[in-house]
């Protein structure tokens, strides 16, 4: 399993590059190779083919040819999946987002670069509404409630829910994102602050469900226990060459990533189970529509 932290010092490690990086560093291993021989052939330290390996800086085709010739790979094929992912791997890198006009953590930040390159994303949220589909009020009813921990601290209240609904342009650019999201009712039963917000939350809820590109289904309290009741995740999938989808889970002070493999397919099999067990789409509009009937 992969499970990283996404900043160090200045650089930042993005997901193409630790595909990258991890697929190089799985044909230096199958060669018997060390990162000492792949420093000696590029003329560079461990330090930077570590860094290299581990996503953190961007790659040269050059590079990537004389590791290829160290590491006796010469499948046209296999030479191309890297050369392609090391291209937009540069082009992502270079492209200035909305968010790098924000006060954003590292992480916060390589978070919302991944939503916003991303082409479908799955959400299963116990205990809060997704960032996505929350508005305003509630946003700043929650960073207000009393036993709320704020973790983005870098960001006044009015910047941080400007940059919510920056967010949220997303479902509604082209190409359109896939968006699936699965809420615990008891999400519902729990928005923070007065009937205004509450109504409001509810309302803005009730017209995502009308979009053709978002599915909003809930999980009912009758639904019984499950292991998604252990924390929120999120699913995030691309359509590049090469790339992996990617998982991210989160806490109150802590964040962290599943990138491919086992690990992230076990997620997506967990999600479907959940989806699965809920309220059908038809039935999930009838509860919020009853929810927003009782205030």
């Amino acid at each position: 399993m992969s499970t990283q932290q996404l900043t160090q010092g200045n650089s930042t490690s993005s997901v193409l590059g630790r595909r990258l990086g991890g697929e190089l560093a799985k044909l230096r291993l199958a060669a018997g190779l060390t990162q000492g021989h792949a420093a000696k052939v590029l003329t560079a330290s461990t330090t930077k083919v570590a860094k290299m390996e581990g996503g953190w800086v961007s790659m040269r085709d050059p590079d990537i040819r004389a590791l290829c010739e160290l590491y006796a790979v010469h499948d046209p094929g296999v030479i191309g999946g890297l050369l392609e992912l090391a291209r937009v791997d540069r082009e992502r890198r270079r492209a200035k987002g909305w968010w790098d006009d924000y006060a954003m953590s590292g992480v916060a930040q390589e978070y919302v670069a991944l939503e916003n390159a991303a082409t479908a994303i799955k959400a299963w949220q116990p205990g809060y509404l997704p960032g996505l589909l929350q508005t305003p009020d509630y946003v700043r009813a929650l960073r207000r409630a009393p036993m709320s921990v704020v973790t983005e601290e870098t960001q006044p209240d009015d910047e941080f829910v400007e940059s919510r609904l920056a967010r949220q342009r997303r479902l509604h650019e082209k190409p359109l994102l896939t968006y699936q999201a699965v809420i615990y009712e008891a999400a519902l039963r729990n928005i923070p602050g007065g009937v205004a917000t509450v109504r409001g939350q509810l309302e803005e809820l009730l017209r995502a469900t009308e979009a053709p590109n978002v599915t909003l289904r809930v999980f009912p309290f009758s639904g019984g226990t499950h292991q998604g009741l252990n924390g929120p995740f999120t699913i995030i999938s691309f359509a590049e060459p090469g790339a992996m989808d990617v998982v991210y889970m989160e806490s109150p002070f802590n964040k962290r990533w599943v990138e491919g493999g086992e690990d992230a397919a076990a997620y997506d099999v967990l999600f479907e189970k959940i989806a699965v067990h809920s309220l059908s789409e038809r039935e999930s509009v009838t509860l919020l529509d009853k929810l927003r009937k009782e205030l």
